[in-house]
C-alpha cells in the first residue's frame, strides 16, 4: 500500500540546516514493524506517524528513531504541526491555533502561528514535569564523549539525567572549544550504562553570550542517531533543569539556543520555562520549520 509522505527541516528557516524529519499524515494500517523499517528507511533522527485519535484530541502521533520507537521528542512535534498545517488541516491559520497530540509520554499541546511571508512557527508544551534521575561523574562523561574530565564543568551540576518526557544525560562543558572536540565513545556509553544510565543520550551544552545564550550537541549512537542536529525533548530537559537549579522561587525564563552548527546543519531553538512556589510548572520549546519534499512510499 502506498503511504504520503512529506520532509521537512526543523528549528531553522533555511532548507538543508535544522532537523530533518519525515511525517506520514495518514498512517493508520501500518503495523509496528512497518513504521520500524520506514523510519529506518529514511534514516533521519526521526520519523513520525500520524494516526487518528485515542482520546478526542487532534491526532496520536508515534515517533520512531532508526533504532527504536520513542515516548516523545521535540523536533518530530514541531515538524509533523508544522506539516499538517502546511497542508491546512487546521485551516488557514489567520489566527494562532492550538493542537493537541496523544502520545505515548501523555498528552503534547503545541501552538502554530503563521509569521510574516506565510512562514509558520510552532511551540510545544512539554507533556511532563521535570524528573531527574541519575548523577554521574565528570570522568565517565568525559569518556563517552571523548573529552578530559577537566572540560566538564561541575560548578552548577554534577552531569545529571533529566527528563520532561525521554531522558538524556546532560552536562556542562568549560567553553566552545571543548563542544567543538566531542565525539561519541561507545565503550564509554556502555560504561554509563553499567553505572545505572538506562539510556546514554548524551546532550552537551556550553553558556555563551554572542547570539545564544547557550550552545549544544547531543549524540545518540545507542539509538541510531550518531548526533542530532537539534534535539527540542533534550533541550527541554536542560532549560528545565537549569529553571529547577536558579534561586529564585518564582519567574519566566527564556533561552535561545544554537545546536547542529559542527555537523554542518545551523539550528535555532528558542525555549522558555515557567517556576512557581520553586517548582518548574511548564517548559515550552519552539521554532520555525522549511518544506523540503512531498512522496509516496510502499509498505
Amino acid at each position: 500500500m502506498r503511504y504520503r509522505f512529506f520532509t521537512c527541516d526543523v528549528f531553522t528557516d533555511t532548507r538543508f540546516g535544522g532537523n530533518q524529519l519525515a511525517v506520514l499524515p495518514e498512517a493508520e494500517g501500518l503495523s509496528d514493524a512497518q513504521m520500524q523499517q520506514i523510519a529506518r528507511e529514511f534514516n533521519f533522527s526521526e520519523t513520525a506517524f500520524v494516526l487518528p485519535a485515542q482520546a478526542g484530541h487532534t491526532r496520536r502521533v508515534r515517533i520512531f528513531t532508526p533504532a527504536n520507537e520513542v515516548p516523545f521528542a521535540g523536533h518530530p512535534n514541531i515538524g509533523t504541526a508544522f506539516v499538517l498545517a502546511n497542508m491546512g488541516v487546521f485551516g488557514s491559520l489567520e489566527a494562532p491555533t492550538s493542537v493537541t497530540f496523544e502520545e505515548q509520554a501523555g498528552l503534547v499541546t503545541i501552538s502554530i502561528e503563521r509569521l510574516e511571508g506565510g512562514r509558520i512557527r510552532c511551540e510545544l508544551t512539554a507533556p511532563q514535569r521535570l524528573s531527574l534521575g541519575a548523577a554521574v561523574s565528570a570522568h565517565s562523561v568525559a569518556a563517552a564523549v571523548s573529552l578530559s574530565p577537566d572540560d566538564i564543568v561541575t560548578t552548577s551540576h554534577a552531569p545529571q539525567v533529566a527528563s520532561v518526557g525521554l531522558p538524556f544525560l546532560l552536562a556542562e562543558l568549560r567553553d566552545r572549544d571543548a563542544l567543538a572536540r566531542a565525539r561519541p565513545d561507545i565503550s564509554g556509553l556502555r560504561s554509563l550504562i553499567a553505572e545505572g544510565v538506562a539510556s546514554p543520550d548524551v546532550h552537551l551544552y556550553v553558556r555563551t553570550s554572542d547570539a545564544f545564550d547557550l550552545r549544544a550537541r547531543m549524540f545518540a549512537p545507542m539509538d541510531g542517531v550518531p548526533e542530532d542536529p537539534a534535539t527540542g525533548s533534550a533541550n527541554c530537559a536542560l532549560v528545565a533543569l537549569l529553571t529547577h537549579l536558579d534561586e529564585a522561587a518564582d519567574g519566566s525564563f527564556h533561552w535561545r539556543i544554537a545546536q547542529g552548527v559542527e555537523m554542518g546543519r545551523p539550528s535555532v531553538l528558542e525555549a522558555r520555562t515557567a517556576k512557581k512556589d520553586g517548582a518548574v510548572v511548564n517548559v515550552w520549546i519552539g521554532g520555525e520549520s522549511v518544506l523540503v519534499c512531498e512522496g509516496y512510499i510502499e509498505a
